[in-house]
């Protein structure tokens, strides 16, 4: 089986070509990208990176400032969403599509659709979001189908918990945003007032809390040290399984699963299985942030894959920033290797700084050594935020989201490096830079060795740091080199973190050569697949005691393939 590798993107920033970029604009002023904007050219040009899956980010409807009343959607008031185009979290209808992604919006059920089918038949597979643990203070779903009732329907609201209900109240209580009342003088009103989102117990919620956000009850009293009580099963896990299965059977490919861990572990372990057993390919992926319940979400919660920010990314970054030294990359390898096919590295997302900006690398090609090393180290998927690959910097200021490193998941925007690339539609890069374009080839070299070495896909891991720690011809601080074999093919891999060009010896232990199948009497040759004029060539007597020469400039990296 090939490497996963996702491309994660926001529907709404991607096809806007709008350029007016007016500080917390409105939809009209500001303009918004389409389903439809993802037409066959541009799918076939993402598929020609090395992707094989597409999270497409803010999918269901969520609340915004947008009046689509007309359509019998229900306006939101300002106080209860961030930003004119909302949080994609702040879920107000599990059984609907954001009306601002359709250029008809009575049709817009019908052009994702589209967008599934066109994905498809680009040889690509799609995943969207489940949001479980919280909806949008709003919440009401105007597309439901017959028989399904709404979210705290039928709750009992003069009691704080019940097994029974959807919500947590706090009765006799009114709810009060953070945020003054916008323009149009709406503001949300909610009596009893109900428990936020990130477990917020008071009715006044401060503006770091998901104040636009209620969370959901799945039988687990958050009020008394959390007891249990999932016997009968709560109405919400059945909700949730209907909305699984509903997006399931519209030919969705995976699911990734907001905030996993704030839901209790055991209705993962029984709504996925019944998932798959209708739907036996779709994957879920959990976003889980506690290292110490992987295990857990994986063998008891039946998740396929999880995030690792906490470990390699959290790891990367540090590196990228000089405040840990290469050796930690290895620490964070061994923490997951027991389950490291199940683990989803990146470098970017949505909730992260970009890496080429000035709060992280500074530039994309001084974060290049953390997405090579992320993509290399191990079999498990890789995941790409679009933009990353042209060097994108998130150094916007917006509106809600401020200047602050990230490409804006609230905001109407026109992100000026995708218009760039996108061209008017021809999707080529016409209008990048020379240096854009080349990291963008530089992401499109990796990601096809990624999908096609199987030293890569399915091949094992063998440091060679430990081994070249006292090497006097080796930086140990800033280089970090390692082994990737299988039956059919050997790489030697070395990253380079610093700003300097380096001349190396690397010592390579007869042991690494035997496992990768190279005879430790022959001779070592080798060239860099990135791309690079770097060659290795030695016999492999001098690579075990003295070391192959090795060349390797400032903030890149080498694939030698071994023979």
């Amino acid at each position: 089986m090939n490497k996963i590798v996702i491309y994660q993107v926001l529907p709404r920033l991607f096809g806007n070509l709008k350029t007016t970029n007016k500080h917390n604009g409105t939809i009209e002023e500001n303009g918004c990208g389409k389903f439809n904007d993802f037409t066959p050219l541009a799918l076939q040009k993402i598929k020609e990176l090395g992707i094989s899956h597409i999270w497409y980010t803010g999918i269901i409807e969520h609340a915004h400032v947008s009046d689509y009343s007309e359509y019998g959607i229900e306006p939101d008031a300002e106080n209860v969403v961030k930003g004119k185009a909302g949080s994609p979290y702040a879920i107000k209808d599990y059984y609907d599509v954001d009306p601002d992604l359709a250029v008809d919006v009575s049709n817009r059920l019908d052009e994702f659709e589209g967008l599934i089918n066109r994905t498809h038949e680009a040889e690509m597979k799609v995943i969207i979001d489940f949001v479980p643990n919280h909806v949008a203070r709003h919440y009401i779903s105007d597309s439901k189908p017959e028989g399904v009732f709404d979210f705290g329907y039928d709750d009992k609201k003069d009691c704080s918990f019940s097994p029974v209900n959807n919500f947590y109240y706090l009765p006799g209580q009114n709810f009060k945003s953070p945020v003054k009342v916008g323009e149009r003088n709406e503001k949300w009103s909610e009596y009893p007032a109900k428990v936020t989102g990130n477990d917020c117990l008071i009715a006044e919620p401060s503006i770091s809390d998901w104040y636009e956000t209620v969370k959901l009850n799945y039988g687990v009293n958050i009020f008394n040290g959390r007891s249990e009580y999932f016997d009968p099963i709560p109405d919400t896990w059945i909700k949730m399984r209907d909305i699984l299965l509903y997006w399931a059977a519209k030919s969705i490919d995976g699911f990734r699963c907001d905030m996993a861990e704030m839901v209790p572990l055991k209705f993962w372990n029984w709504v996925i299985p019944i998932i798959k057993k209708q739907h036996p390919s779709v994957i879920f992926i959990g976003e889980v942030y506690n290292s110490s319940l992987y295990n857990d979400f994986i063998h008891i919660g039946k998740f396929d894959l999880l995030y690792d920010k906490v470990g390699m990314y959290e790891t990367l970054r540090n590196v990228v920033q000089g405040n840990i030294d290469v050796s930690h990359i290895k620490q964070a390898w061994e923490n997951i290797s027991q389950i490291h096919h199940q683990i989803l590295f990146f470098t970017e997302n949505h909730d992260e700084q970009r890496l080429a900006s000035d709060f992280y690398a500074g530039d994309g090609y001084k974060g290049w050594p953390a997405t090579l090393a992320a993509a290399t180290i191990n079999s498990n998927p890789f995941m790409l935020y679009f933009g990353q690959e042209i060097g994108e910097r998130g150094m916007d200021e917006e509106g809600y989201s401020g200047l602050d490193g990230r490409t804006s998941i609230f905001d109407y925007w026109g992100v000026k490096s995708i218009q760039n690339w996108v061209n008017n539609g021809m999707f080529d890069g016409g209008l990048l830079s020379d240096e854009q374009n080349k990291l963008r080839e530089r992401h499109k070299k990796l990601f096809h060795l990624l999908v096609d070495d199987s030293a890569i896909y399915s091949g094992l891991f063998y440091d060679l740091l430990w081994y070249n720690k006292l090497n006097a011809y080796y930086n140990s601080q800033t280089v970090y080199s390692f082994f990737r074999y299988s039956e059919n093919s050997a790489l030697l891999i070395v990253i380079n973190f610093s700003g300097k060009d380096e001349e190396l010896r690397i010592r390579i232990p007869e042991e690494a050569l035997h496992l990768a199948g190279i005879n430790a009497v022959g001779y070592l040759s080798g060239h860099d697949l990135m791309g690079s004029e770097s060659k290795i060539s030695c016999p492999c007597e001098v690579a075990v005691n003295g070391g192959v020469g090795v060349k390797v400039k400032a903030y890149l990296g080498c694939v030698f393939q071994l023979k």
